[in-house]
C-alpha cells in the first residue's frame, strides 16, 4: 500500500512526497522512497515519525493501530493533519483518534475506495427497503497476510446496515457458527471471512428473502483505488485545522 501511495503521489499534479515511514527493523531504512519505481525522490525512508513528517502537511497512514497512534502523537506535536486507512482499532483506540482530532484534522475510514463508499450508501438504502423478511449476511475475502477479521470494511458495512435498521451491531453481529447452532435469529447480521492468496479485497452483503436474494458486491482488483481515495481525502483536509471526518464527508455523501 505504501508503494501504491508513493506512485499515486508522484503521478499527481498537486501532491508532493516529503517523507516516508517504515518500522524500525525494516531493511528499507535509508533507501530512497521511490527507488522501487526507478526514480529518485530525494526522500529517505525513516523510522522516526517526527523526522518523517517534519515537512508534511498531511500524513497518510495505512499501518496498524499501535503504529497509527504513535504517528498521531507526532502529528499533534507538529500540527500535521492525517488520513487514516488503518483498520482493527479497539473502541479505546478509536477514542484516542477522536481526541487527537480536537487538535488536528483527520479523515478516518476503514476503506478509502470511492466505490466502496458509494456501496455503503447503497447498502443504507437497501437495508431500509428490506427491513423485514430478509436475512443479512456479510462475506469478505482478503489476502493471506491480512491480520484482522472481519475486515474494517465489512464491519463498516455492518454498522451502516444496522444503523439503517435501528439496531446496534454489537448486539446483532454473529461472527462464528459451529456445530448445532439452531435456527437463524432474523435480527442478527452474520459475518464470514475468507483469507487466501493475493485477494485484494472482496465484499458482498447478502439480503436473503423468501424466493429471492439480493447481493450487493464490491471487488477490488488493485490497491490503486485506495491510494486515489486517500489523495482525495488529503485534498479535502486542505484548510482544515481540526475535526474527525470520514469518506462520506470527502465525497459529499452525507
Amino acid at each position: 500500500m505504501g508503494r501504491m501511495l508513493i506512485e499515486a503521489i508522484r503521478d499527481s499534479d498537486d501532491c508532493r512526497l516529503t517523507g516516508a515511514l517504515e518500522m524500525a527493523h525494516s531493511l528499507a531504512l535509508g533507501l530512497d522512497a521511490a527507488a522501487f519505481l526507478g526514480h529518485a525522490s530525494g526522500v529517505a525512508i525513516t523510522a522516526d515519525p517526527r523526522a518523517g513528517i517534519a515537512e508534511a502537511e498531511v500524513l497518510i497512514d495505512f499501518t496498524r493501530p499501535e503504529g497509527t497512534l504513535a504517528h498521531l502523537q507526532a502529528c499533534r506535536a507538529l500540527g500535521v493533519n492525517a488520513v487514516i486507512g488503518t483498520t482493527g482499532f479497539t473502541d479505546a483506540q478509536r477514542a484516542e483518534v477522536a481526541q487527537a482530532a480536537e487538535q488536528i484534522a483527520i479523515v478516518m475510514a476503514p476503506n478509502m475506495s470511492v466505490g466502496v463508499n458509494v456501496t455503503l450508501r447503497l447498502l443504507e438504502m437497501a437495508a431500509r427497503a428490506l427491513a423485514t423478511g430478509y436475512d443479512i449476511e456479510i462475506i469478505e475475502a482478503h489476502h493471506r497476510h491480512k491480520v484482522d477479521a472481519p475486515s474494517g470494511t465489512a464491519l463498516k458495512m455492518g454498522e451502516v446496515v444496522a444503523a439503517a435498521l435501528g439496531r446496534d451491531l454489537r448486539q446483532s453481529a454473529v461472527f462464528e457458527r459451529h456445530g448445532i447452532t439452531g435456527e437463524r435469529d432474523p435480527s442478527t447480521i452474520g459475518f464470514s471471512s475468507i483469507r487466501g492468496g493475493d485477494i485484494v479485497g472482496d465484499h458482498t452483503v447478502l439480503f436473503a428473502g423468501t424466493g429471492e436474494r439480493i447481493e450487493i458486491t464490491h471487488r477490488s482488483s488493485s490497491r490503486a483505488t485506495y491510494a486515489q481515495g486517500a489523495l482525495r481525502a488529503v485534498r479535502f483536509l486542505q484548510g482544515r485545522n481540526s475535526g474527525l471526518y470520514d469518506m462520506f464527508d470527502v465525497l459529499g455523501l452525507r
